[in-house]
């Protein structure tokens, strides 16, 4: 396999020479049949194929459901840099739900100066209802997805924060499952960290955050838009494998104080709700007075203490990329440390001199909208013709509040199985992370999304990207 010596090559040192946490890999590998292996992988295919895992592509007309390529080449990270990351990730999960407390109580953090005053009062994303309210175990975030890139040998980034409804963990377990099918023997020879047992977790820190009022063994709900929603799947397999009950809106209702479920049996109280719904069609109450998708008057119930809703609503606020360019001054105010983490360096669009330099390098920068997510509504700059960088320049000239803008990093690459064999292609990570009173925990892998065109930097499934199995190995 040709490597590019542009990009950090995870598996590769030097041409077959295989980076450390590879060598078992890249023996068994080398060793296999390469007809055998590009079997598998359609074996594979058949397999998400036949299970249903699929999601949504909204605006596009061909067909609404698509599978997500799945990859066998396995993204595997040594348990010691596997430690460093779970650090920083802790660090920055827990100044981010130190951060929303604060601006949704005493505000110090814009008494000090630190976050502009305007960037949370004029953030949509910013709920006045939720002023004064304080969660049950004061937890805001209980289910975080942080986006990393990585660089070099021990440069890891944070590219973005998903602290409203991360999506993509049923992916991971799949991808999982699906690797432990084809290939055993591969899990016989090379101790990799498990992440099956995430449904387990994710119930247990759930429980963890039911109210004062929950009974002893609390009732947990996924509350989903429906069958309609691109990430259903993820919705009815989570609820399935945590034991948990899938709810619409139009199953609840407010009963004796509380949010309460219809069975057959009549109304049953429910004492956590994860929901997959966003905060506008949450109560059509205090939203979105036309929502068919939420419960009338969960929100009394919520701001009463008498249910738990993950993730809180109004975290939207921490997945705002404007303020996202202040989370290390968010880690450093909250932590009293400096961010194990690296930010990628953000030129905020509503600043003048940011505005005028994105406008002159906008060829070499990638623009993103402050409030965009899977890859929609962003440029990235050395691979835009002139027509879209000029379409650009005007959005960005109209509105530059609503941008963002960053170098282009070299993002590292992990091979994929081709045609051709072995092909270097730019990835990224998603690990999940359950939030508590007592405790963070994090997932040991998480979900790696690749790029599947050559050259290509985005790996989003919605732009055409796949996944891959991600392998943290045993110390």
């Amino acid at each position: 396999m040709e490597t590019d010596p542009r990009f950090f090559d995870e598996l590769f040192e030097r041409p077959d020479q295989a980076r450390r946490p590879y060598e078992d890999f890249h023996d068994w590998f080398s060793s296999d049949d390469i007809g055998r292996l590009r079997r598998k992988s359609a074996e594979a295919e058949e397999f998400f194929r036949r299970t249903g895992i699929t999601f949504n592509v909204y605006g596009q007309d061909e067909a609404d459901e698509r599978l997500i390529p799945f990859d066998i080449v396995p993204r595997i990270l040594a348990a010691r840099e596997w430690s460093k990351l779970s650090r920083g990730i802790e660090q920055r999960v827990r100044a981010i739900n130190a951060f929303l407390y604060d601006i949704y109580h005493r505000q110090e953090i814009l008494r000090a100066g630190r976050v502009p005053v305007d960037l949370i009062a004029k953030n949509a994303a910013f709920l006045p209802q939720m002023l004064g309210v304080s969660p049950p175990g004061e937890v805001y975030t209980h289910i975080v997805g942080t986006d990393l890139v990585r660089t070099g040998p021990d440069e890891f980034y944070v590219l973005e924060d998903n602290a409203r409804t991360p999506s993509g963990v049923s992916y991971m377990l799949e991808n999982r499952e699906t690797m432990l099918q084809m290939f055993p023997e591969l899990f016989a020879k090379i101790k990799v960290q498990q992440v099956s047992d995430y449904p387990k977790r994710l119930r247990k820190s759930l429980e963890a955050c039911a109210p004062d009022c929950a009974s002893a063994k609390p009732l947990v709900a996924v509350l989903t838009p429906g069958i309609h929603n691109s990430a259903y799947y993820e919705h009815a397999f989570l609820a399935d494998q945590m034991g948990a009950e899938l709810v619409e809106g139009h199953d609840l209702r407010v009963t004796d104080g509380r949010i309460a479920m219809r069975t057959t049996q009549g109304y049953k109280p429910i004492d956590v709700i994860y929901r997959r719904v966003d905060d506008e069609y949450l109560d059509p109450l205090t939203f979105n007075p036309d929502s068919m998708l939420g419960v009338p008057g969960i929100m009394d119930v919520y701001r009463a203490g008498g249910i738990t809703i993950a993730n809180a609503p109004g975290t939207g606020i921490a997945d705002d990329k404007a303020i996202y360019s202040y989370m290390p001054e968010i880690v450093n105010f909250y932590t009293g440390e400096k961010p194990i983490l690296q930010n990628v360096p953000t030129h905020r669009c509503s600043e003048p001199e940011a505005l005028s330099y994105v406008l002159d390098n906008l060829a070499e920068l990638v623009v993103k909208e402050v409030h965009g997510s899977g890859g929609y509504g962003m440029l990235v700059g050395p691979a835009a013709s002139k027509r879209e960088l000029s379409e650009f320049r005007k959005k960005l000239k109209a509105r530059p509040e609503n941008y963002i803008a960053q170098p282009t990093l070299a993002l590292s690459t992990v091979p994929i199985l081709t045609k051709a064999g072995l092909a270097p292609r730019h990835v990224d990570l998603r690990p999940f992370v359950l939030v508590s009173p007592r405790k963070v925990d994090i997932t040991p892998g998480g979900l790696t999304r690749v790029a599947l065109k050559k050259g290509s930097l985005v790996v989003n499934s919605s732009q055409g990207g796949g996944t891959k199995d991600t392998w943290v190995l045993e110390e």
